[in-house]
């Protein structure tokens, strides 16, 4: 029989989120905060020390990424449309890191966009966290 002391740690640790689910929901607050126009919800996803990939460009750190988005966001919105993500592919590299790799795709007053990214997250003390960001 299992000590009494014993049955809340199991019962807890029963309802800990599979990493894909935890970063699946981590997804939707960040796509939220983008198409409410939040840049800091929107950005909350990604680790202090990030990098971002796009085209021939290089981010280093979560300011100067947030510098490449911050024109898109303005007035309650972001100009560049309702941001949606679709996963495609995941792969477990450890115990704390993960990779996604999703379709992104952009709806809004412009004609639509899609693309690919590829997302390196690790588990932090904050949650999962993005800490290599490719898209294009």
């Amino acid at each position: 029989m299992m000590p009494a002391l014993l049955i809340p740690i199991v019962a807890a640790a029963a309802t800990v989120a599979s990493p894909q689910a935890a970063i699946e929901q981590a997804l939707t607050a960040s796509a939220n905060g983008w198409n409410s126009g939040d840049i800091d919800r929107f950005m909350a996803l990604y680790a202090d020390d990030a990098v971002y990939v796009s085209d021939a460009t290089v981010a280093r750190g979560k300011a100067e990424i947030t510098q490449r988005y911050v024109k898109s966001f303005a007035a309650g919105a972001n100009t560049r449309g309702t941001l949606r993500l679709q996963p495609i592919a995941w792969r477990p590299l450890s115990a704390v890191h993960v990779i996604l790799v999703a379709r992104w795709t952009l709806a809004g007053p412009a004609a639509p966009q899609t693309g690919m990214t590829t997302l390196v997250f690790e588990r932090r003390k904050a949650g999962w966290q993005i800490i290599t960001d490719h898209s294009s």
